[in-house]
This record gives structure tokens, C-alpha cells and sequence, in this order.
């Protein structure tokens, strides 16, 4: 169950422009031999798409035994081989040999309120270079995965989450999430953590502990406990560099961050993956088994609820907001700018109030682009210019209160007489442009298509559709781009292969200079 993102929430928020409201959250989960996707509505909206190809998967919260190639002193940071094509970066911050001297953020990435507060780093701390040397074996987690031409971000302050709490080996400090607002229930929960205590290590009780009952904590507890030992033990007998202990897979990652008691349905398209969440939620949250679907109709699960429509909109540079107003996203190097614009909105009374209804439904859709997107860095909004102070702390507010339902952590200054707002989001995992385009040869990089990847998997699911309509004696032809149909014959012949075997018919496949890269055609012979 160990990893490292704590999205776990007792209630899906909404924000209005001043109150967050429950939402409805369904979880939509495609599988397919090349790749696992996970949309995540809320009241019908596309609030999250998660992706992971099985050619390459993400390393964030595998534990590693690695071996200091090594040491800044300059930077207080060292480069650590952990096997992979580029060294792991660690920094100081990310290092101690002193147990309690820990980072003050809760693992999870939420506030936490700590019972026992973390002592805070002294201010001489001991420079990175007298702690450890160049050929030193140590333990680091991955707390980022690669970046475009960085390497993993990793850590020494291991952290293990299970489906109720994370625990931290080697640290005495406990915390609740604050996420949990009865303050009854949060007495509640203390006293049971400090039951629980262990001179292991600490933990933070997650949101999806609200309303669990002692033994249900210490049994996740126990768990936890005894796969430290594993990994420790497992640690001690390998050789540095080597994977020690590997997360779950995305699906899984899904089922226990996301899936709660608020979630009106989990729905599965794969027979096999339907079965591993059964068996997840049965040991972990029985009450819960009810709400998951596995999805047998013939009409593939995205595009039944229009999934697929949507994701091609997320990579759209315009956004229209429902009063006709629009947003421009762009993506540069350094940053990346949202422009607020009114479009078609030419509001009923006066262009200050037509302005503030436009960047007021604005904040609602930006914040939900940013998470959708998984936009991270440093971010630009530019309202529309609003002449009086309270209109501009009305949108301020509305931006802040919109944010607070979005786990990445987000640092936001306030709106400048200009209309402009600066704000730096965590950077978590790839974006989805990064994840699903690439840049375009036809124009040296200055707009983007598809990858090979994306069409050939997208192929491969178009010709599923076609054989459940088709001549069962019928070959199946696909008329495709030269660089896709090398991509399918030479990186993905066996998925192919396979296909052929499951639909029982012959699929083939005509490369044609005449077919733009993400273009297709599919018929019979």
C-alpha cells in the first residue's frame, strides 16, 4: 500500500463563489494491455485524468538502495544512482541522519496538524557534505518522478502510505489531517493515535480515517509496520543500486487514494482489474464492494460518458465557460499564463458587472484546468481589469476558496491593480500535454500533435469497436502514417498479435505518406 501522494478526502468539495459544497465523484477506469487511464468525474465534469503506459511507468514512491555518485557542497545536494538512466537528486532538505529532523509538510502533501510538533530544522545545520560521501550506500524513496531532462527527486525520509495513515519509519511524530473539521472527531482520533504509538515510527491519520473504529487504524497500522521490516531486511541483504520495494500500479494508487464512502461509483471496463479491486476493497473497505461496477456494454466505457471528448478538450489551448466568456492557456519554459477573456459575454446591466461575472466564473474553470492538466510551476492568471478594489478581492477570494479543494499545494499573492495573479503550483507528476503530446515536426516545436504512442493506442481501441460491428470472415485494414505503423509493428507487434488472436480476425496494416500522423482509416477486406 505504500506510496507517496495522500489524496484521500471524506468529501468530494465543489466551490461556489464563497461556500465548497459536496459534488458528486464517480471513477471511471480504463484497461487496456498498453496502458491503465483513470478519469475522475465531478457533476459530469472531467476533474482528473490519470495515466500510466505499461512501457513507462512511474517510479514515485519506489524504494530504492542507492549508491552516492555524488556531492554539491556548493549546492548541498548529491546525485544518488538508483538505476536508472539519470541520477536522483537529493537535496539537503531531503536528508538527516538525525531522525527528528524532519520536513515540517506532512508526507501527503495536506495540512497536517501534528500533535507532537516536528522539532524544526537547527540553523546550522550540518552541510550535506559531512553527512555523507561519494560511494555511500543509503535508503531513498522517489518523491518525484523524472521531468523532461531532470531525474527523479528523491528523499531519505521514507514515508509509507496506507489506505488510513502514513507512516513515517523513524520519527516519533503523529498527525491528523485537517481535512477531518469535527473537532469531536478529531479528539476522538487523537486519543487513538496516541493508543497506537509505536516506537517505529510515526504516522499521520489520513481523512479516510474519519469515523473508523480503533481496530480498523491499528490493523492498517500493523501493516505498515511489518512491510518496513521487509523492506528493511530486504535493504541489508542487496546490493546498491537496486529496487527495494515498487508502489502499486495506478489503478490500485486510484482505488486507495481516491475511492471513499463519497464516491458514487467506481466503473471498470477489464475483467481482471475488476477482480484485483474487488479483492482491494474487500480486505480494506467491505462497505464499500457495492459500489463497484464492472462495465459489460458494448459501447467502450469512455466514450459512453463521453470521456474521451473531454480529454481531447483538456489539451485545447480555449476553454469556454458556460456564459460564453472564454480562458487561454498557454504553456512557455519558465511559466505558464492564463488569459480571462468575456467572448461572446456581453452581460444585462454594465461592463463592470459583465467583467466581474466573467473573471468570477473564471476562477472556477482555471482551478479546474490546473488540476485536470496538472500544471506545476509558476502561474500567470490575467483577469480582466476591474476598476474597484472589491471586485478585485471578490475574485481574490473566490480563487483562494476554489483552490482549497485542490491537493497539489499552491502558494497565490494577491491581485494586483492590473488584474494579474501570481501563484506557484506543486509539481507532482507530468503534465497531460507532456504525457499525451509531443512537439511537432511539421513545425519545429511551435504547436503539437498527437505522439505515436497516443494514435497507436488509439487505433488499436477504434479497431476493438470495429471488429463488435464488422464480417467475422472480414480482414480488418487500417490506413495509417508511416511513423505510426512503424510504431505498431515495431514496439507494439505482440499487441497486435494478441488482438488478432482476440478478435479473431486478420488486422492489416497500410502506411501512407498521405495520412497526416494522427489520421486513420479503418475498413475491411
Amino acid at each position: 500500500l505504500a506510496g507517496i501522494t495522500d489524496h484521500s478526502t471524506s468529501q468530494t468539495p465543489s466551490c461556489s463563489l464563497s461556500v465548497l459544497a459536496p459534488m458528486k465523484q464517480e471513477i471511471f477506469i480504463n484497461s487496456t494491455p498498453e496502458e491503465s487511464r483513470i478519469a475522475i468525474m465531478e457533476d459530469g465534469q472531467l476533474a482528473d485524468f490519470l495515466i500510466e503506459r505499461k512501457a513507462d511507468m512511474g517510479v514515485a514512491g519506489n524504494i530504492y538502495k542507492g549508491k552516492v555518485a555524488r556531492v554539491l557542497p556548493g549546492m548541498q545536494a548529491a546525485f544518488v544512482d538508483i538505476g536508472m538512466d539519470k541520477a536522483g537528486f537529493l537535496h539537503a532538505s531531503d536528508f538527516s541522519i538525525e531522525p527528528e529532523d524532519v520536513p515540517l509538510i506532512g508526507s501527503s502533501g495536506d495540512e497536517v496538524e501534528f500533535e507532537e510538533a516536528p522539532k524544526r530544522p537547527p540553523s546550522r545545520r550540518v552541510p550535506l557534505e559531512k553527512q555523507i560521501s561519494r560511494g555511500e550506500e543509503i535508503l531513498v524513496q522517489v518523491a518525484k518522478d523524472p521531468l523532461g531532462t531532470k531525474g527523479a527527486r528523491v528523499t531519505s525520509h521514507v514515508s509509507l502510505p496506507g489506505r488510513y495513515m502514513v507512516f513515517m519509519p523513524g520519527t516519533h511524530h503523529i498527525g491528523i489531517s485537517r481535512r477531518i473539521e469535527s473537532e469531536e472527531e478529531r479528539k476522538r482520533l487523537r486519543e487513538i493515535a496516541q493508543a497506537l504509538k509505536t516506537d517505529q515510527g510515526g504516522f499521520i491519520l489520513r481523512t479516510a480515517c474519519e469515523g473508523l473504529s480503533k481496530r480498523e487504524i491499528q490493523r492498517d497500522l500493523s501493516f505498515l509496520t511489518k512491510l518496513w521490516d521487509r523492506i528493511q531486511k530486504k535493504s541489508a541483504a542487496a546490493a546498491a543500486p537496486s529496487l527495494i520495494h515498487q508502489d502499486l500500479d495506478l489503478i490500485m494508487r486510484a482505488i486507495r487514494d481516491f475511492f471513499t464512502a463519497d464516491t458514487a461509483q467506481v466503473v471498470v471496463d477489464a475483467p481482471k482489474d475488476h477482480r484485483r479491486i474487488i479483492d482491494f476493497v474487500h480486505n480494506f473497505m467491505p462497505r464499500l464492494k457495492s459500489k463497484i461496477v464492472l462495465h459489460s456494454e458494448k459501447t467502450p466505457l469512455f466514450e459512453q460518458h463521453a470521456i474521451e471528448e473531454k480529454i481531447t478538450k483538456a489539451l485545447e489551448r480555449r476553454v469556454w465557460l458556460r456564459s460564453g466568456g472564454y480562458i487561454i492557456i498557454e504553456r512557455t519554459e519558465a511559466l505558464t499564463a492564463v488569459d480571462v477573456n468575456t467572448g461572446r459575454f456581453v452581460g444585462k446591466r454594465n461592463q463592470e458587472e459583465t467583467i466581474l461575472k466573467t473573471n468570477l466564473e473564471a476562477t472556477q474553470e482555471v482551478v479546474r484546468q490546473l488540476r485536470l492538466r496538472n500544471v506545476g510551476g509558476i502561474i500567470i492568471i490575467d483577469f480582466i481589469d476591474m476598476e474597484k478594489e472589491a471586485n478585485r478581492k471578490k475574485v481574490y477570494d473566490a480563487l483562494k476558496e476554489a483552490l482549497k479543494r485542490d491537493k497539489a499545494r499552491t502558494n497565490i499573492l494577491k491581485i494586483s491593480e492590473l488584474g494579474l495573479v501570481e501563484m506557484t503550483r506543486q509539481r507532482t507528476r507530468e503534465s497531460l500535454e507532456n504525457q499525451l503530446l509531443r512537439p511537432c515536426p511539421h513545425c519545429e516545436g511551435r504547436g503539437k500533435i498527437k505522439s505515436p504512442a497516443t494514435v497507436a493506442y488509439e487505433v488499436l481501441r477504434a479497431i476493438r469497436r470495429q471488429q463488435t460491428n464488422g464480417e467475422a470472415d472480414h480482414n480488418i485494414v487500417v490506413r495509417m502514417h508511416p511513423d505510426i505503423a512503424n510504431f505498431l509493428y515495431d514496439e507494439k507487434n505482440n499487441s497486435l498479435e494478441n488482438l488478432e488472436r482476440d478478435i479473431n480476425r486478420r488486422i492489416i496494416i497500410k502506411a501512407s505518406h498521405d495520412f497526416h500522423q494522427e489520421q486513420y482509416e479503418i475498413t475491411e477486406s
